[in-house]
C-alpha cells in the first residue's frame, strides 16, 4: 500500500510539473481551453507511460495532425456547426490511417476551430506544450526510483497497433 502511495505521489508530482511548464511556456493565449487537451495527454504519459497512445508517434502525430485540421478546416470554413463536425471526422480516419491516435488530441480539432486559431498556435502553442510534456515525461520516468518503465517504451509503436478496427466484426 505504501508503495503504491509512494508511485501515485511520484507520478502525480511528474504530472505538475510537466502540464506546469507547458503552461508556463505557452502562456494560454485568450482562448483558456487552447490547451484543454493537454490534461489527457499528462494522464496517458504519467499513468498510461506504456500505452500505444501515449507513445511519442500517437503524442505528436495526434495532436499535430488533429490540430492541423481543426486550424485548416476554420480557415477555410469559419466557424459553423457543421465544420466542427467535418473537422472531427477528418480527424478521425486521418488519425486512424496514420495509426496515430490519441484519444485527447481528439478534442484539438473542436478547440482550434472554437479558438480561431492560426497556423501558428500549431507550432507556438501545440507543438511546444506536447514536446515539454514528453521531455518531461521521459526524464521524469528515468528518476523514478525503483524498477519503472521509461517512456517513451516504443518511439514509433502504431496506435492503433492494428488497422483492424472496423466495426463491422
Amino acid at each position: 500500500m505504501l508503495r503504491t502511495v509512494k508511485r501515485l505521489a511520484w507520478v502525480s508530482l511528474g504530472a505538475i510539473v510537466a502540464l506546469g511548464l507547458a503552461l508556463l511556456a505557452t502562456k494560454p493565449p485568450t482562448t483558456p481551453l487552447l490547451l484543454a487537451s493537454l490534461g489527457g495527454s499528462t494522464i496517458f504519459l504519467f499513468g498510461l507511460t506504456g500505452a500505444p497512445a501515449a507513445q511519442p508517434r500517437a503524442l505528436f502525430g495526434g495532436h499535430l495532425i488533429s490540430a492541423l485540421i481543426g486550424i485548416v478546416c476554420y480557415q477555410l470554413f469559419d466557424d459553423a456547426l457543421w465544420v466542427y463536425l467535418l473537422a472531427e471526422v477528418i480527424t478521425l480516419v486521418v488519425l486512424l490511417l496514420t495509426q496515430t491516435v490519441h484519444p485527447p488530441a481528439g478534442a484539438n480539432p473542436l478547440i482550434m476551430i472554437q479558438a480561431h486559431a492560426s497556423f501558428g498556435h500549431l507550432t507556438a502553442v501545440v507543438l511546444v506544450s506536447v514536446t515539454i510534456l514528453a521531455v518531461v515525461a521521459a526524464i521524469w520516468s528515468r528518476l523514478t526510483p525503483g524498477k519503472a518503465l521509461h517512456y517513451p517504451v516504443k518511439w514509433n509503436e502504431p496506435s492503433p497497433q492494428s488497422k483492424d478496427w472496423s466495426v463491422w466484426g
